[in-house]
């Protein structure tokens, strides 16, 4: 049997309720990590900590904004007062919160998107990290193929994630000097609530084009995600900082539809070993616009 590579560590991850944050939690758990799993107060974060400790995981529950800085700062208290130290922080949270030419995009979804995605990733960084300096620990943030490509029909959130990718390779070169590591996974579509039509603001043609773009002919599954969140968290990863770790299928590489020529075979999700049961619940109770 593999030796679980996070064993004795402390990890915050934020956005965990659903979608790739509960693989996450799940998957730091399974490897020996004890989890404080963070989401808003409507997010099933108490069942994911719950489910955790019931396959054998240490797993607490955190539910709070983390874009508001008392709700960072109580978070990342939570993990000190519960395990007593920090090692890795997962800033996992964000939204995707419409679809819209730029011209027609809502500023107040602009707005909502630039705090839950940026402030949140800034604030739980900073206040984590004079806990990570002790431990020698790391960051991994989501990044995402859309901050190396850009997105159409969402271009602020494309935006967001460049934003993460040089935030996050700063702060690698900055926090070097303190054992500190910082990096980026950067998936593309992923099965969540996020890339289906039924659960979020995609129509039909972005969710068809979504596919057709990837090579793999597929989305990515959250638990394929998190097997690479766990390895750059690791110390197996011990030189890696500054990174920019793509998971997104081969897109960023890709030259039109080629998706279309992976035989179907070839494109089924691998079914995993996490037993997640909120892959795609990471829009609910929230406000999704489409105006395509």
């Amino acid at each position: 049997m593999m030796d679980r590579r996070l064993e004795g560590k402390v990890a915050i991850i934020t956005g965990a309720g659903a979608g790739i944050g509960e693989a996450i939690a799940h998957k730091f758990a399974k490897e020996g990590a004890s989890v404080v799993v963070n989401g808003l107060a409507d997010d099933p974060i108490e069942d994911v900590a719950q489910k955790i400790k019931h396959y054998g995981g240490k797993a607490i529950a955190y539910a709070g904004d983390v874009s508001q800085e008392f709700h960072a700062q109580n978070c990342v208290q939570t993990a000190i007062n519960a395990y007593g130290k920090l090692d890795i922080l997962i800033n996992n949270a964000g939204v995707f919160l419409a679809t819209a030419e730029t011209q027609d995009y809502p500023v107040e979804v602009f707005d909502e998107t630039i705090r839950m995605n940026l402030r949140s990733a800034f604030l739980m960084t900073k206040y984590a990290l004079p806990h990570l300096q002790k431990t020698r620990g790391n960051i991994v943030s989501a990044g995402s193929e859309a901050g190396f490509n850009g997105l159409a029909y969402n271009t602020p959130y494309g935006g967001t994630k460049g934003w993460m990718h040089s935030f996050m390779k700063g702060v690698a070169v900055e926090q070097a000097k303190h054992g500190v590591r910082a990096n980026c996974v950067c998936p593309g579509a992923i099965d969540t609530a996020w890339t289906h039509k039924e659960e979020g603001p995609m129509n039909t043609e972005m969710e068809k084009t979504l596919i057709q773009a990837t090579p793999m002919g597929r989305r990515g599954t959250p638990e394929e995600m998190a097997n690479v969140y766990a390895f750059i968290a690791s110390d197996e990863a011990s030189y890696v900082t500054g990174a920019l770790w793509l998971a997104d299928g081969g897109v960023t590489v890709a030259k039109g539809a080629v998706g279309k020529e992976t035989p179907f075979w070839l494109r089924s999700e691998p079914k995993g070993e996490l037993r997640l049961d909120h892959s795609r619940e990471g829009l609910e109770n929230k406000e999704t616009q489409s105006r395509m």
